[in-house]
């Protein structure tokens, strides 16, 4: 009875008697925890990587491993700061023939890293490889040619002048496999919606679709003129060119109209200037029979764009 009546006054509430119950319970976990970790454990634990080569020379193509698994052996002290990263500087790998290094296997890496993991012990290297792509560091200029095809203009709007691009070309700089697929020109598309004034920005040439690549300068200004404008109908006297020896043509017409836009301003000048402009169909590579052709508008000013042609039906014999 006696017993029963102490522990009914132990669990009874009462603040005093919880207050001491729960100190105890504290101590008692906190004593166990620091014991804990004063024993030897193995684990597997995550290293962040550092791989040290020259950099002026050698770029990596893909991203480099950024860390590596271990499992080790050590106090438990030491195994908690490195998984609550404490204290846990990169392991360094020295590359000295970078690109000639596809591949670290793991179980080469404990006598690279051994210096660098502390008291802890290497059991054996949890990751079973590391793949590297590191190349040749070169570059090569690149021109900035602008396809202002996805430009839209107010109603009686248009460009009135030619697109300017400012630097006209960017250096390209990354590892030499990449850019040997680069192309000499790197398009930019404009996709404006709408305009009805002067255009000027600085657009980013992204359009290299590689993140090992770097361009400089990071951005270029492009700008053009912008208003209102005018289709003129304007027929364009055909003209032959590369006709093969003895060949004989017919053709149903020996012009073709063309619907060109121009600056509402630049009327009177256009129609001075159109003597000059010629429709020229290439017959270098033709063969005998019928077919139709479309010419290419030569001789248009700077001003002047081309909006509809028609193609010529002709036959050769």
């Amino acid at each position: 009875m006696n017993v029963i009546r102490v522990l009914n006054n132990l669990f009874r509430f009462n603040r005093t008697n919880w207050k001491a119950v729960t100190l105890c319970f504290l101590a008692a976990t906190v004593f166990w925890f620091f014991n804990a970790l004063n024993k030897n454990y193995a684990t597997n634990v995550r290293f962040p990587l550092q791989f040290e080569f020259d950099a002026h020379k050698y770029v990596s193509a893909k991203p480099l491993p950024h860390d590596v698994y271990i499992n080790v052996n050590g106090n438990g002290w030491d195994l908690l700061r490195k998984n609550l990263g404490l204290k846990l500087p990169p392991l360094v790998i020295q590359l000295e023939r970078p690109s000639e290094t596809k591949k670290i296997v793991g179980s080469t890496l404990p006598p690279l890293l051994a210096s660098q993991v502390g008291n802890l012990k290497i059991n054996h290297i949890v990751t079973d490889t590391l793949y590297l792509a590191i190349e040749p560091k070169d570059s090569m200029m690149v021109k900035i040619v602008i396809d202002p095809r996805a430009v839209t203009y107010k109603n009686g709007y248009g460009r009135i002048s030619p697109i300017v691009v400012l630097p006209d070309s960017v250096q390209v700089e990354g590892p030499r496999s990449a850019l040997q697929h680069l192309a000499d020109s790197l398009v930019i598309k404009l996709s404006e919606k709408k305009l009805s004034a002067d255009f000027r920005e600085q657009i980013e040439p992204t359009a290299t679709g590689d993140g090992a690549i770097q361009r400089k300068p990071e951005v270029v200004e492009v700008m053009f003129e912008v208003g209102e404008v005018i289709q003129v109908q304007h027929p364009v006297k055909l003209e032959l060119i590369n006709i093969p020896m003895a060949s004989r043509i017919m053709m149903e017409n020996d012009s073709v109209p063309c619907l060109v836009q121009i600056p509402k301003s630049r009327k009177d000048d256009f129609d001075q200037l159109t003597i000059g402009v010629r429709a020229v169909i290439d017959l270098k590579e033709a063969r005998s029979g019928g077919r139709k052709m479309l010419p290419a508008i030569l001789g248009l000013p700077s001003y002047a764009s081309l909006v509809r042609t028609d193609s010529i039906r002709l036959k050769l014999y």
